[in-house]
């Protein structure tokens, strides 16, 4: 009987280390399978889960509550089960270098605890080499075993897109791999159990991680060019998004919009790429440029503000600002490597201290990361200008009403980045009206 049958009968378990964005919504899923142990080093998280609360949003409350998953910090529970999933980040330094830092710890949790006969799956988005260069060293030298022989190894990018309802594990087809052809059918045959899309079979573990980074890599490259469009457009004084709107009536036009790019994939994932190619000899071009434009969006957008104070007649030193929208996407809680940051920081070098509201976000999460405290949105009143800086559900349904009730005067200054709102009907109604 092998790895899934035992699995599948309960005689053996399945684990999740790290239990965020990512690794829950796995463990919930599978659960409803299999045995699942759900670990986390983070304690307060773990308590959270077992009293019912899911602090992504992602599955919600009534599916915590009701998960059979075993929720746990404490890492020997691991020696428990058979077939581990790896599902931790993987950011970036502040020099734009890989930050292997949680894989690496979570190997070393994990290899500590890893028992015979044990498959190991990497999720966490990584350069090609990482699971067989980095992390399999790491496991044989904590465990005292040997890749291979005592335990396999395999790599399952994650595709799962927070905050998104609709493409989620079960819908998305998934890439799997391993390190032989026993233990790329073993990986597939249980992830087959949550992913109704089916499958793919990479040929082998550089592949996998290969096609997960260029993924994202694909669309950062086609945003920076939507957003290098409309610092061109803008000087045109052409409205970027009208000019999509007429090119994406062709049948093969790409439909990319301009924005903030943060997160944990897109604004990460190239420098994964870019490092690994200058390790052996090349130094991106395009790539690299993309991150560029990318990066810069943020200065840009603060800039912007500035221009359209002045216009208005408006002192900028001083000047009241909000900011409604600090998560790095829409309808998301997380405020990791969001790009709000960089207009909140360049706005400071003009004196301007924003007032910034986000009834999304996780609150406490923002003040640790980036000391900042959010208003209520019943204290965005008096303001000189308004940067609509994430496109939340809720903020999409604002009345011009509303919006108008934030200001202070009859000079409003509004900066809508993800064009949420009725461009004419604002500027019609005297708004100094400004998007990407």
């Amino acid at each position: 009987m092998n790895l899934f049958d035992m699995l599948v009968n309960g005689s053996e378990s399945l684990s999740v280390i790290g239990l965020g964005y990512v690794g829950m919504p796995i463990a919930v899923a599978f659960a409803e399978k299999v045995r699942v142990i759900g670990y986390d080093l983070n304690a307060e998280k773990i308590a959270l889960y077992k009293s019912g609360i899911d602090p992504t949003g992602e599955v919600g409350d009534a599916a915590i509550a009701a998960s059979k998953v075993d929720f746990t910090a404490d890492e020997t529970r691991l020696r428990e089960a058979k077939f581990h999933i790896v599902a931790v980040p993987t950011p970036v330094n502040a020099d734009h270098t890989p930050d292997l830092s949680p894989v690496e710890e979570a190997s070393r949790i994990l290899g500590r605890n890893l028992t015979k006969g044990s498959v190991v799956v990497y999720e966490s988005t990584v350069y090609p080499g990482v699971t067989e260069d980095v992390c399999v060293p790491i496991l044989e030298a904590e465990s005292g075993l040997k890749c291979g022989t005592d335990f396999w190894i395999g790599y399952s990018p994650e595709r799962i897109n927070p905050g998104d309802k609709v493409h989620r594990i079960d819908t998305i087809c998934k890439i799997v791999s391993g390190m032989d052809a026993q233990t790329l059918e073993i990986v597939a045959n249980v992830y087959s159990l949550v992913v109704s899309a089916g499958v793919y079979r990479a040929e082998s573990i550089k592949v996998a991680e290969a096609a997960k980074v260029i993924e994202n890599s694909q669309r950062d490259i086609n945003i920076a060019f939507m957003n290098e469009l409309s610092i061109i457009f803008n000087r045109m004084g052409i409205d970027t998004r009208s000019v999509l709107e007429a090119a994406g009536t062709k049948w093969n036009f790409l439909k990319f919009y301009p924005g903030l790019v943060g997160g944990h994939c897109i604004g990460v994932d190239p420098y994964y790429l870019t490092y690994k190619a200058e390790m052996l000899g090349y130094h991106s071009q395009v790539i690299l440029a993309g991150r560029r434009i990318n990066d810069d969006m943020g200065k840009y957008v603060a800039e912007n503000c500035v221009k359209k104070l002045i216009a208005a007649d408006l002192p900028v030193k001083g000047a009241r600002v909000a900011i409604l929208g600090f998560t790095f996407k829409e309808n998301c809680p997380d405020t990791r490597n969001t790009r709000v940051i960089d207009i909140v920081r360049e706005l400071g070098e003009y004196g301007i201290t924003p007032v910034i509201a986000d009834p999304v976000a996780d609150a406490a999460e923002a003040q640790r990361l980036y000391g900042i405290r959010f208003a209520g949105m019943e204290e965005i009143r008096g303001m000189d200008a308004v940067i609509l800086a994430v496109a939340h559900e809720d903020f999409g349904r604002f009345t011009m009403e509303e919006i108008g009730s934030m200001y202070g005067s009859e000079k409003r200054v509004l900066l809508d980045i993800k064009g949420l709102l009725d461009r004419k009907a604002y500027e019609a109604a005297g708004y100094l009206y400004w998007r990407l």
